[in-house]
């Protein structure tokens, strides 16, 4: 097996596809003919992962090392995880492969870039959690969140997508709210849901699912 083989560890129907269609998309943009992505998946029961999440503990951690071990042991050197918030939970683990960190890989692209602020956009307690803060303010990059408002609206919009409910007036608001803040900062998306209704053409949106995957196909 080629140690460039890109492995994924499968959480969630909805969105390991999502990432699968996405990295089969891109690898062809940039190899052309019929090419797809190489990788091995690894299939996750996500329902044990699920309902621990989103905080921290040490089942959930007992649990996610038991899949990352299982990975670990296939003939491969990169892993992709598509489940930003469990990264959190992957920081404090024993890993010897190589994690393509959204969190981590978004924080250095922004950085590149100097933005010095930005609004972050996810779940409720993604946006009000002090870890992706801390990872971007030691890259010097202060994350300001939208109004209590305009949160609420994002997630009931990242459950409604989560659920396949969404409706086309929903999916317009959402990227009007976008619009509005990107219209003084930067945005980065920290979901997968919101990144599967993302706006296509704003160039002051970071989005951690896209970043992510950029740097899976560049490890291949």
């Amino acid at each position: 097996m080629n140690k460039k083989t890109l492995a994924i560890l499968g959480l969630g129907s909805q969105t390991t596809l999502y990432y699968i269609s996405e990295l089969n998309r891109m690898f062809n943009l940039k190899h052309g003919g019929y090419s797809t992505c190489p990788f091995i998946l690894l299939n996750a029961n996500f329902d044990a992962i699920n309902s621990l999440l989103p905080n921290t503990s040490k089942e959930l951690s007992r649990l996610t090392q038991v899949c990352i071990q299982d990975i670990e042991k296939l003939d491969t050197a990169h892993i992709l995880v598509p489940n930003i918030t469990l990264h959190e939970t992957i920081d404090q683990l024993s890993v010897k492969k190589n994690i393509l960190h959204p969190i981590h890989l978004t924080a250095s692209k922004i950085k590149v870039q100097q933005h010095a602020k930005v609004i972050l956009m996810g779940s409720e307690y993604t946006m009000n959690s002090a870890y992706i803060r801390a990872i971007f303010n030691l890259k010097g990059i202060d994350i300001e969140i939208p109004t209590a408002e305009d949160r609420l609206q994002i997630d009931v919009f990242r459950r409604q997508v989560y659920s396949k409910q969404e409706t086309k007036a929903q999916i317009e608001n959402y990227h009007n709210i976008i619009k509005k803040y990107t219209a003084k900062n930067p945005v980065v998306l920290a979901c997968t849901e919101l990144s599967i209704f993302k706006p296509k053409d704003n160039n002051k949106l970071f989005d951690m699912v896209d970043i992510q995957i950029t740097a899976a196909i560049n490890t291949l």
